[in-house]
């Protein structure tokens, strides 16, 4: 199945895109599911009909559901204390009830997660279209699988579990209790979940459509966001502007809104592929104002492969005529004074504006010293040379 993320800044139709897009895609004959991620049902105000966490078929072709936060964490919660159980009655402990309690801070984020993953699982779809939060949101969304895995391999390294028999030993030495088998277990199963939704964000079917509204500020919210997903690595289909004004306005009020509009279109169009939607002067609300705005559908052709959907970030070998060799980081939008990178270990944490990002160094890179970097034509070029105690010599 493929995969459409869509995002953009807050308040700037990102839902009314979404909703258009999955839309036109089933009425082109894809099997659709459309995902809602916010609290509210911002999606059934939008498609005028209301979006629920039970699958519900919208218009023929298109079915769209919503994700609960608050009922994914009280079956997690029911879950955990059903595993914990002997410990809860041996210290005469009572259960909680889980109507009690709200999601906890991080809850929604997982809950979202979660769904992305069982939703590419599905049968009998063609198409995800993910209603995402604002772009600042989301980018962390999709940082936070690989920043999990990062950390619980740091704190439980899977290399350990070999030496599970000696727990006990051990612990007695150290006069510390070690972690149980259990708790590799869970961190086992955690690692397996993450893993399978950086898999759904790295696959070659899955691409991010951004959605912003023509203007200095949709410019500057566009740089910054188009800059993290290029830190992700994560490829765009299309960008969409909402609510562009007709050029036709003669000398009335509205000249200098469309003078503004049309300069930020021209500079997008230098970068992305552009598809602009034009203002309808209301809000769409229903099938007949959603398919108005001609938003386009599918990204791909059912059965076609695109590129892939993670960007690839090159190694150039100019050991021959400079002794180095060039990691190849694209950064569209990207200033140097917001560039940052620190080395640990094997590992390169690359700073772009808001967003870092800790990746592992190539195997080759791994036997290098940094020598330094340059921003240019929108790719952050890091020069390596080879580390003399660590590089194979050549007779």
């Amino acid at each position: 199945m493929r995969t459409l993320l869509i995002t953009g800044p807050g308040g700037n139709g990102r839902t009314t895109v979404a909703a258009a897009t999955a839309l036109a895609a089933a009425r082109a004959g894809v099997r659709v599911l459309l995902l809602g991620t916010d609290r509210t049902d911002t999606l059934g105000t939008v498609l005028g009909t209301p979006v629920t966490a039970a699958p519900a078929e919208v218009v023929p072709g298109l079915t769209a559901r919503r994700v609960d936060a608050g009922e994914d964490f009280r079956a997690d919660l029911t879950a955990l204390q059903d595993r914990a159980a002997p410990a809860l009655d041996l210290l005469g402990a009572s259960r909680l009830d889980p109507e009690e309690f709200g999601p906890l801070p991080g809850a929604e984020e997982l809950a979202v997660l979660r769904a992305l993953r069982d939703a590419t699982l599905s049968d009998g779809y063609g198409l995800l279209v993910v209603d995402l939060p604002p772009a600042e949101r989301a980018l962390a969304l999709f940082a936070l699988p690989e920043d999990l895995r990062r950390g619980m391999r740091r704190l439980l390294p899977p290399e350990r579990q070999a030496a599970r028999a000696l727990r006990p030993v051990l612990g007695r030495l150290a006069g510390v209790p070690m972690p149980t088998e259990r708790l590799y277990a869970t961190a086992a199963r955690w690692d397996t979940e993450l893993a399978a939704v950086e898999a759904v964000l790295a696959d070659r079917d899955t691409v991010v459509r951004l959605v912003a509204e023509p203007g200095p500020a949709g410019a500057d919210a566009v740089r910054i966001a188009g800059l993290g997903l290029a830190l992700r690595g994560l490829r765009t289909d299309v960008l969409v502007a909402g609510r562009v004004l007709p050029e036709s306005v003669g000398d009335s009020w509205l000249a200098g809104p469309v003078a503004q509009q049309r300069k930020t279109l021209e500079e997008w169009r230098q970068t992305y592929d552009v598809h602009s939607v034009a203002h309808l002067g209301r809000d769409p609300r229903g099938p007949d104002d959603l398919t108005a705005l001609a938003v386009p559908g599918a990204p791909a052709a059912p059965g076609v492969k695109a590129e892939p959907a993670t960007a690839g970030w090159p190694v150039t070998d100019r050991l021959a005529d400079d002794g180095i060799l060039v990691w190849h980081i694209p950064m569209p939008g990207a200033r140097r004074e917001e560039l940052d990178l620190i080395r640990h270990g094997d590992a390169l944490a690359v700073t772009a504006g808001p967003f870092r990002r800790t990746v592992p160094l190539p195997s080759a890179l791994r036997r290098c010293t940094v020598d330094g970097a340059a921003l240019r034509d929108e790719e952050l070029r890091i020069r390596f040379r080879p580390d003399p105690r660590l590089w194979p010599r050549t007779p």
